[in-house]
């Protein structure tokens, strides 16, 4: 599980701390209280928490404090301790000034800020939630607080409140255009398939292939929409094309089950490319396998070959069926060719035509000829086309990311 870096936090909000200035304070204190805690403050300034606590330790030894004399001490107590390391005590320091009601409302925000923090990183998760969401209700708008909410949620096994903190945040940054820290979505993809949310974690897994295209994150996600329920073997190809397009290649394999696929949808040209793309990354043509990737070399390049001198008549063929099912195919063979104005003109003759029994993959297959054409606006208004929830839907919006990012 990912983790902020609450000590750097910690800090931040350590030197935010405002202890008023013991001289300017209508409550008198004595000189022999005031003078040790100014001498803890100075030092306490210097990082030096030690030698701060022992100053604060010679104000402790004087006899009949005053009320205000203890609020004081409490709050140079209290910081000195959580620079120390004992973030316990400086919390029963903290609580005592907030209950004093001599904080200001802004100093009284600080402190439960720190109070929730340090419950944090005593992994006090219930109690860092009850801080943190009174320190809101009290009118604190720190974003960061809204990550430690959600991990303290997250860590406390509140998996929904998690989920639920996390896609605000999420959500608020996008209407503001920020974006999201990489962290904050890893865990809310975590949290969504934690909570048994797979639109979320879906959601969640998009956005980090979206913001942060790293191998990882792609191969996450495509595991991902493999794994959904109604997925078909028909899609293989398609992912497989989203996996060799984003770089989330795992092995040689996959080079040579993409290229076995489009073999089998009749797509050599396609094959063909495959095997090359694979050879001129070194994936391909090495190794111990190296003579089963030469023979699916020689087979795709001899089956496009072969399927050159009947496409055109293929294409024919197409034009005359009652559905548009093999202009699309056709289409998409002379793609694979390179021959992008004959295959697109073919794919959108298909659409139109009509009586597709997928019509969405046909969508689909448009958009990525367009990709393949260099079209990347008019591919993007192809995967647009393509809504609902489905597995398609899924590798449109998938397409979309690469589209985007390609795009000028």
């Amino acid at each position: 599980m990912p983790r902020l870096l609450m000590r750097c936090l910690l800090l931040m909000l350590l030197c935010l701390l405002s202890v008023p200035a013991i001289a300017e304070e209508a409550d008198t204190v004595r000189p022999e209280i005031g003078k040790p805690l100014q001498d803890a403050q100075k030092l306490l300034g210097e990082h030096h928490a030690p030698e701060a606590l022992a100053k604060v330790k010679e104000a402790e030894r004087v006899k009949d404090r005053t009320p205000y004399e203890t609020f004081l001490l409490q709050q140079i107590r209290g910081r000195a301790l959580d620079v120390a390391g004992d973030s316990e005590a400086a919390i029963r320091d903290y609580d005592a000034a907030i209950a004093s009601g001599r904080l200001t409302a802004p100093q009284k925000l600080l402190y439960t800020k720190q109070i929730a923090v340090d419950y944090y990183n005593l992994k006090n998760y219930p109690k860092a939630i009850e801080a943190t969401n009174r320190y809101f209700k009290e009118g604190g708008d720190d974003d960061k607080m809204r990550i430690v909410l959600a991990q303290a949620y997250f860590l406390a096994n509140d998996f929904a409140n998690a989920v639920k903190e996390l896609k605000a945040q999420t959500e608020a940054q996008e209407r503001s255009h920020q974006t999201p820290p990489e962290l904050q979505l890893q865990m809310l993809s975590q949290a969504a398939q934690k909570a048994g949310d797979p639109a979320t974690t879906t959601a969640g897994l998009e956005k980090l292939a979206s913001y942060y295209p790293k191998k990882e994150y792609w191969s996450a996600l495509l595991q991902d929409i493999r794994k959904r329920p109604g997925y078909s073997g028909r899609l293989d190809l398609d992912l497989g094309r989203l996996r060799l397009a984003t770089g989330a290649v795992r092995s040689p394999d996959d080079y040579m089950e993409a290229a076995q696929l489009a073999l089998a949808d009749g797509l050599p040209g396609e094959a063909r490319k495959i095997v090359e793309q694979g050879y001129a990354s070194g994936s391909l043509g090495t190794g111990a396998e190296a003579e089963r990737h030469q023979r699916l070399k020689t087979l795709a390049a001899k089956s496009a070959e072969e399927d050159l001198k009947t496409i055109d008549q293929s294409a024919t063929e197409a034009a005359t069926r009652k559905d548009g099912t093999g202009l699309v195919n056709t289409g998409l063979d002379y793609v694979g060719y390179g021959q992008f104005d004959r295959g697109l003109a073919l794919i959108e003759q298909g659409i139109q035509k009509g009586g597709l029994k997928y019509p969405d993959d046909a969508k689909l297959h448009q958009g990525f000829a367009y990709l393949q054409a260099g079209k990347k606006d008019k591919a993007i208004e192809a995967f647009q086309t393509i809504q609902g929830t489905d597995i398609t839907a899924g590798l449109a919006r998938a397409w979309l990311i690469v589209a985007r990012r390609k795009a000028p």
